[in-house]
């Protein structure tokens, strides 16, 4: 169901698909940020399709990709037929991506986590705002090149009548990181606490990285063929010389 999807897509859209895969079951297609919009308002609206169902939209930090930066990543389902469709589309440094507050509601305090964390803005959002940092937060924490061992400024205490609060944690109550010698706990270890401070140190790269991401999906194309090749006629195998 969720191929038909892709196919439907594939379909209107052309050559604008640029990328399609369904790894280990979860259909993906890529497009370009300028079609970012189009392609999820398609999703909602196309009555062949109907993926009304907003699950999450979310990004991934890769500093040291050439091009660009961010990979935005939207996930929807169709409560009517279950299909699951994943789109992804990359953003640049200080690129902003159209929002999909209009296409499902839901999107909203996404797109505000994704801003909070990440420090990618979303054109036309009504709202666009911290949702779990406060504002005096400086930096987006989720991007792997954010230093461990940041302190933040303490935000001033704020007296507010009739109601009972605690005093804001000191530094040493509430800043771990800032008190915690990483670099000499790590010193001649490969091990990483965090993809921030494992950028820092040099030290090996971690699964999510690209490279590693790249020889995981070379592996899975080389199943894929040889499961092609499994498939075919005896025939089929001989004339080819296999």
């Amino acid at each position: 169901m969720s191929q038909a999807v892709i196919d439907r897509l594939c379909a209107h859209f052309g050559d604008r698909i640029l990328e399609t895969s369904d790894a280990f079951g979860d259909h993906e297609v890529v497009v370009a940020l300028r079609d970012w919009v189009e392609v999820a308002e398609r999703l909602k609206n196309d009555d062949e399709l109907q993926m009304d169902h907003f699950i999450d939209l979310t990004a991934i930090d890769h500093p040291e990709r050439q091009d660009a930066r961010f990979d935005l990543v939207l996930m929807t389902r169709s409560s009517v037929a279950g299909a699951r469709i994943r789109v992804r589309t990359r953003v640049e440094e200080g690129e902003a991506a159209g929002t999909l507050t209009h296409v499902w509601s839901g999107a909203n305090w996404a797109e505000r986590e994704v801003w909070d964390m990440f420090g990618i803005e979303f054109e036309g959002h009504p709202d666009l705002r911290r949702i779990l940092l406060y504002e005096e937060f400086v930096g987006h924490p989720l991007r792997k090149d954010y230093p461990i061992d940041k302190a933040q400024p303490l935000v001033p205490y704020r007296e507010v009548e009739d109601i009972q609060k605690l005093p804001p944690f000191g530094i040493e109550e509430g800043q771990p990181f800032a008190r915690i010698d990483w670099e000499a706990r790590l010193r001649g270890r490969d091990r990483q606490v965090s993809p921030a401070i494992g950028l820092q140190h040099g030290q090996r790269r971690a699964l999510s990285d690209s490279e590693a991401a790249r020889r995981i999906q070379a592996r899975i194309a080389a199943r894929k063929e040889e499961g092609a090749e499994a498939g075919e006629p005896e025939g089929a195998k001989e004339g080819s010389g296999a």
